[in-house]
């Protein structure tokens, strides 16, 4: 296999809790976490030449070793002595900096395309060990899917999968700091925390009604603050019939969720009415 066309898939969070922060300064958490079908395109070739080419359609998204996908491929030609290169082209779909893992995503995608194309034999146990010495969402990302995610996201635990329904994704023209939101969260003071372990049972259940009603995540103490409009696109997607709405990670993406196709259509030719929604999708559950 000398080239490969890969779709790398976004995701939205159904539940964020924040556990402890720890020494070392990261975070210690428990999320379900769900691909949807938002994704990008990565396509990847060998090249004959000892290097690495990388383009991207987002001019101002770096195409060097500031980029996931480059460091990806450099690590692995070194980790197992690839003496081939490798061309890169990325198209992007996923919203950047939005809560919705796509840097992660294409990092995973990059990952499985070297396995393929280098003929490696990586399991996927491998390829997780590689990813998250690249970014603690990584490991996910390669998996897909619904999954439980402890520890910094690198614990994974399969789960029952989402029930068929329709999830509009919005996301406002904000960049959120994940950095920013994470150094800001006070734990200490949280009154509240999401009912992770009953979202599980719903799951199992396949009941959508009760899934909706626990979506919670922890860190929009400090984004909706902050950032009103993500409270406003909340609210705009409940009173237009989503059965419950939520921000994704850090944010400032949000998402709706609903039963029908036809009333998530509506929802989303509604969203024209509030100017800071720049990019808007309806799109379903994805097991991968």
């Amino acid at each position: 296999m000398d080239s490969i066309v890969l779709k790398s898939y976004g995701k939205i969070n159904l539940g964020l809790d924040v556990v402890k922060r720890r020494p070392d300064g990261y975070h210690e958490v428990r999320m379900i976490m769900q691909t949807v079908g938002l994704y990008d395109t990565l396509t990847m070739k060998k090249q004959k030449k000892d290097e690495i080419t990388m383009r991207c359609d987002l001019s101002f998204l770096p195409t060097d070793q500031k980029n996931l996908v480059y460091q990806a491929a450099a690590l692995m030609k070194e980790k197992y002595g690839i003496s081939a290169g490798v061309e890169i082209n990325l198209r992007k779909r996923i919203p950047v900096a939005a809560g919705m893992a796509g840097g992660s995503s294409n990092c995973a995608a990059a990952i499985k395309g070297m396995n393929q194309i280098f003929d490696l034999k990586l399991s996927t146990e491998e390829m997780c060990e590689i990813g998250v010495s690249l970014g603690a969402d990584v490991p996910y990302c390669i998996w897909g899917g619904t999954a439980l995610a402890e520890g910094i996201g690198e614990k994974l635990t399969r789960i029952s999968p989402m029930p068929d329904c329709q999830i509009l994704i919005a996301k406002p023209g904000i960049s959120v700091s994940t950095a920013f939101v994470y150094k800001n969260l006070p734990l200490d003071q949280l009154q509240h925390h999401p009912d992770i372990d009953g979202m599980l049972r719903n799951l199992e259940e396949k009941d959508l009604d009760g899934i909706c009603s626990k979506l919670e995540n922890v860190l929009e103490t400090v984004t909706i603050p902050r950032y009103p409009i993500i409270r406003q696109i909340k609210e705009h997607l409940l009173t237009m019939g989503a059965e419950g709405a939520l921000m994704s990670g850090s944010g400032p993406t949000v998402f709706g969720i609903f039963k029908e196709k036809k009333t998530a259509k509506k929802a989303l030719e509604s969203l024209r009415s509030i100017q800071e929604v720049k990019q808007a999708y309806v799109v379903e559950p994805v097991q991968q």
